[in-house]
C-alpha cells in the first residue's frame, strides 16, 4: 500500500505521515528533507539557490548531510523551497523518492508532489492544510522551545512566501491530487489531526477494495 501525503509547510503533514507510517507499518520517507539536503548543500558550497546548476550540482550531497539537525532550521526551508523550483533538481531526485514509494512493503511518502507526480498511482492520498495563521503560531511556537528568536510575523510571511513559490513553480506545483481527500487541521490538536488522517486513509482503501462503493 502506498499512502501519499501532500501539503503546504507546516500544515501538520510530517506529523500524519510519520503517525500513518507506524499505524499501517509502513516505511516512511519525508522528501521535503531530500530538497532540504540540497538546499543546505548549496549553501555549503557557497552557491545559489536560485541557479539551476548551482542547486542540481548540489542533487549529489552525502547521505549524512540528511542526519544533519540544520536541516530542520527556517533557514535551510527557505532554501529548500528555492532550489525545488529547478525542473533539473526535481527530475534529479524524482527515481530516489520514486524507488522508496515501489518498494514491496509500500511505503508513506510526504512532500508536495507525492500524489501528482511521485506517486500519482498511490492507494491513499490526503492534502493537508491549514490557515496561514495557524501554520505560522504553530512554527513560532516550535521555535521558541529550540530557543530562535523570531517573530510570528516574520514567519508568517515566510510562509506566503513559500506557498507563492510552491503553488506556482512551473514543474510539479503544489496542487491536490484530483482523488485526493483534503484534511484541514487549522482548528485540530495532534490527536485529532492523527485520527482524521487514519480514518479518512482506511476509507480510501475500503472503497477502493469494494470497488468504489
Amino acid at each position: 500500500m502506498i499512502i501519499a501525503v501532500d501539503g503546504p509547510t507546516a500544515s501538520g503533514k510530517g506529523t500524519i505521515a510519520k503517525a500513518l507510517s507506524a499505524h499501517f507499518d509502513l516505511p516512511h520517507l519525508d522528501t521535503g528533507l531530500l530538497y532540504r539536503a540540497v538546499g543546505r548543500q548549496v549553501f555549503l558550497d557557497g552557491g545559489d539557490p536560485d541557479d539551476a546548476g548551482d542547486a542540481l550540482a548540489a542533487c549529489s550531497f552525502p547521505d549524512a548531510l540528511l542526519d544533519d539537525p540544520r536541516l530542520r532550521n527556517e533557514e535551510t526551508g527557505g532554501l529548500a523551497s528555492r532550489v525545488s523550483i529547478h525542473p533539473n533538481v526535481r527530475k534529479a531526485l524524482f527515481e530516489r523518492q520514486r524507488s522508496f514509494a515501489t518498494q514491496a512493503k509500500g511505503a508513506v511518502l510526504d512532500g508536495r508532489d507525492i500524489g501528482t507526480v511521485i506517486a500519482p498511482e498511490a492507494d491513499a492520498k490526503l492534502f493537508v492544510i491549514a490557515s496561514v495563521e495557524a501554520r505560522a503560531q504553530r512554527r513560532f511556537l516550535e521555535m521558541r522551545e529550540r530557543g530562535v528568536k523570531v517573530t510570528l510575523l516574520e514567519i508568517a510571511d515566510d510562509l506566503r512566501r513559500r506557498d507563492e513559490r510552491d503553488r506556482n513553480r512551473a514543474v510539479a506545483p503544489l496542487v491536490a491530487a484530483d482523488d485526493a481527500i483534503t484534511l484541514d487541521t487549522s482548528g485540530l490538536d495532534r490527536d485529532e489531526a492523527i485520527a482524521a488522517s487514519v480514518a479518512a486513509v482506511e476509507r480510501l482503501v475500503a472503497q477502493k477494495r469494494g470497488g468504489g462503493s
